[in-house]
């Protein structure tokens, strides 16, 4: 097998167990990925060596290990990205009392990377740090698109498909039209919004953070709590308070050279599309 299929076979395994928590059998993982048996069995072995998963004696099933998370977190550590973020969250979370979050812009897609919990209630929604965000269900997700050219939005959305990855939400945009709907709302507002939309009972609201002279978003800020708490009214309020904070971050944003490597060559696809 030529070195670059190997490597991306390698990162389809990763994928593929990063999203079963109980792991999964070599024959299951073969099967999925469509590769013989004895490929998955090498694969994962040098894996399994790197440290980056690990077979259960008893089930046979690989897992995978934090090795992974703790090499991104590394890198966001010394890229300085959430450290030089964090003090605008949690002010922005102890003013709301809700759910902070943060997502930054990653190939053509957005990650979660950082977090603040204002609320003291024992009803608390964590974000799913270092997944991809559904673009086309979520708050974060809309605020980014309409960034974009609309063209290269509905296309990013289509080529993902029109579901929820997690939760069980009840999506607006459910076809291109919809989509283009919902987008058109979303720019004369100023700001993304979801009710219930990726999970049923929450609500949340997102500003795009845009630095340069060329206007690129690098990121978006979340606010997320209870629908019934978090309401459409209550986001009216919060709407200045969370356009300043999206102008702080990008006023304290890492230097340009740190986020074109966040952003991985981002620009460049959209550009070709």
């Amino acid at each position: 097998m030529p070195l670059g299929d190997f490597v991306d076979r390698v990162m389809e395994i990763i994928e593929l167990i990063a999203d079963k928590p109980a792991g999964m059998k070599v024959s299951e993982i073969a099967q999925q990925l469509d590769i013989p048996k004895s490929a998955a069995h090498r694969m994962l072995n040098t894996l399994s060596q790197r440290g980056f998963v690990v077979q259960d004696e008893m089930s046979q099933r690989y897992c995978m290990t934090v090795k992974l998370a703790a090499v991104g977190l590394r890198f966001l550590s010394a890229s300085g990205t959430s450290d030089i973020c964090q003090p605008s969250l949690d002010r922005l979370a102890r003013h709301t009392g809700e759910l902070v979050r943060l997502a930054v812009v990653h190939g053509n897609g957005l990650l979660w990377i950082a977090k603040a919990q204002g609320s003291s209630s024992p009803l608390r929604y964590d974000p799913y740090l270092g997944n991809p965000v559904d673009l086309h269900s979520t708050s974060v997700g809309k605020a980014w698109l309409v960034t974009l050219d609309e063209e290269v939005a509905v296309a990013l959305v289509k080529s993902k498909g029109f579901k929820t990855t997690v939760g069980s939400g009840r999506p607006i945009a459910h076809d291109e039209a919809s989509l283009r709907a919902e987008l058109e709302v979303t720019r004369k507002r100023g700001y993304g919004v979801s009710i219930e939309e990726g999970e049923l009972g929450t609500s949340a609201m997102a500003q795009a953070i845009i630095v340069g002279r060329d206007l690129v978003a690098v990121g978006v800020i979340s606010i997320a709590g209870p629908a019934a708490r978090l309401t459409r009214e209550r986001m009216a309020e919060f709407a200045p308070v969370l356009d300043t904070i999206a102008l702080e971050i990008a006023d304290l944003w890492p230097a340009r050279e740190i986020v074109n490597l966040v952003n991985g060559n981002h620009r460049e696809n959209v550009a070709t599309r």
